[in-house]
């Protein structure tokens, strides 16, 4: 019998608190040693590596990344749009909205907007070009609605502590 494809509500196996506590330790420094990351847990190396190879083959872990500061990267200018597209068209939009140059992020939403996208440009009239260019323009999106960022933090507690 076939293993369900992932996305297709099979079950997660459950994170127990070594699991999490290895998470806590890569989201705060995903360049961490394997040798690093068990002792700062107290587990052996061999446990370790073998639970992050299950994290990473269990679709836990998608990836190791770089953390980069908008600003200083020359992306001075964020906004958050809204969208609301014609009813079964988020498949296609959402296609177009992942090819448009400086939308970070996009989310499938349930309220009184259907998507929300995160947008980060050089500056103000790059991101016009962005939402009244691009956005306004692709098939199924119905209307925008935008927010400039003035200022944004993380959370001081990690979900996995």
């Amino acid at each position: 019998m076939a293993e369900p494809a992932a996305g297709t509500g099979r079950s997660a196996r459950p994170l127990d608190d070594v699991d999490r506590r290895i998470l806590d330790e890569l989201v705060r420094d995903g360049r961490t040693s394997v040798r690093t990351l068990a002792e700062r847990i107290h587990i052996s190396r061999t446990n370790a590596y073998a639970r992050v190879e299950r994290l990473l083959r269990d679709g836990v872990i998608t990836g190791f990344r770089a953390q980069v500061a908008p600003e200083a990267a020359g992306l001075g200018t964020s906004a958050y749009i809204a969208l609301k597209i014609e009813q079964n068209t988020w498949r296609e939009v959402s296609a177009e909205l992942a090819r448009v140059r400086y939308i970070e992020h996009a989310a499938l939403l349930g309220g009184d907007h259907d998507v929300l996208a995160l947008v980060r440009a050089p500056d103000n009239a790059t991101l016009r070009d962005v939402v009244l260019g691009r956005v306004q323009s692709i098939a199924g999106v119905l209307s925008t609605r935008t927010w400039l960022v003035f200022e944004e933090f993380d959370g001081e507690r990690s979900p996995w502590e």
